[in-house]
């Protein structure tokens, strides 16, 4: 097949990279190269006070200090990052959350309070929530527990966004064999496989998350991954319909929606106040200039054919081709930075100081 190729070298408005990770690495001085030559004008580090260990397939959270992030590159290279914290959820999964859920409560309150006073933007929360937390008594913690809500409902009255992860692709919780679409991905990756019937199923998952954010309609919930459910947009778009508090981004998730263009730009124009630009790939490796580009060209252009970058960020490894769905000019400047300024106004600096 004879293809043009439409490689935009930067984004044809700034960029706010929404969703991305730092994981206790100060050593950002490549990541602001790609972000220069690409037009990324500001980076999210959504998990600012952890620092992460790769082992075994998976990797090993361990508390980190939120300080010593702003120090480096807030300080460092000001108005180009910012921050979430995830305050007391800053823990290892290898051990219980909390003897005292009102303990652990009050202790989260006060964490994230003192990091937004220091300049946190929001608060993160990753799949172990609800996939791997336990409580003392070994009983696994779900999304939706009652006695978490003083938290939500704390990052309301803070007036942040919270930003927070359940499930994985569809594929993750299926058995691991050649059949299952993501079987190279959990091969690499062995942890990343929930198939054991120790772990809730999928959809048990997003029905605890949507009941979350039906609960706290004063809360604004950005879901990433496209609400991890890029397989099935007409449930994403039915949540984010029924839901104002409801934002999402589409990190990682260029494979899923590339392979269905039509209906994702579809999803996309219907959605466009409501989509919010997020990579979730490293920033700092030779591949991520061309990983950044990857998703300008899904974006802007009308491509065919083409490889997404790998979860890693890597181009080593290619599961389908995909196809550019174009979007409109006016499209593309909301997800690209206006929408997360609505929910942030405070990073308007970025954009003004480019």
């Amino acid at each position: 097949m004879v293809s043009k190729e439409h490689i935009p070298q930067r984004a044809c408005f700034p960029v706010i990279d929404a969703h991305n990770h730092l994981w206790g690495d100060w050593q950002v001085e490549r990541v602001v190269r790609t972000m220069d030559e690409t037009g990324i004008v500001g980076y999210c580090d959504l998990t600012a006070n952890v620092r992460i260990t790769f082992s075994g397939g998976g990797y090993i959270l361990n508390q980190g200090n939120i300080f010593d992030f702003f120090t480096n590159c807030v300080d460092k290279y000001p108005y180009r990052f910012y921050g979430f914290t995830m305050a007391a959820f800053a823990h290892s999964a290898n051990e219980p959350l909390f003897n005292n859920a009102s303990e652990f409560v009050e202790k989260c309150i006060e964490t994230l309070n003192a990091h937004v006073q220091a300049g946190a933007k929001g608060l993160k929360v990753l799949k172990e929530l609800g996939l791997h937390y336990h409580d003392s008594n070994g009983v696994l913690i779900r999304v939706d527990d009652i006695r978490l809500a003083p938290i939500w409902d704390e990052a309301a009255k803070l007036n942040i966004p919270v930003l927070i992860h359940q499930a994985d692709p569809s594929g993750f919780f299926d058995p691991v064999t050649s059949e299952n679409e993501h079987y190279d991905s959990l091969v690499k990756y062995p942890l990343w496989s929930f198939a054991d019937s120790k772990y809730p199923r999928k959809a048990e998952l997003l029905q605890r998350r949507d009941n979350l954010i039906k609960r706290h309609r004063n809360t604004i919930f950005i879901l990433p991954h496209v609400a991890n459910y890029a397989e099935n947009l007409p449930y994403v778009s039915k949540l984010i319909d029924e839901n104002p508090n409801v934002y999402i981004d589409f990190s990682a998730r260029l494979d899923e929606l590339g392979r269905k263009p039509y209906s994702t730009r579809e999803f996309f124009i219907k959605h466009q106040d409501r989509i919010i630009f997020g990579a979730d790939m490293p920033a700092n490796i030779e591949s991520s200039i061309d990983m950044y580009r990857c998703y300008f060209r899904f974006l802007e252009t009308f491509d065919e054919a083409f490889y997404t970058p790998d979860y890693d960020g890597t181009f080593d490894r290619a599961r389908w081709p995909v196809c550019g769905i174009g979007l409109p000019k006016e499209v593309l400047e909301k997800i690209y930075y206006k929408n997360i300024i609505k929910l942030i106004p405070a990073l308007q600096m970025c954009v003004d100081n480019q």
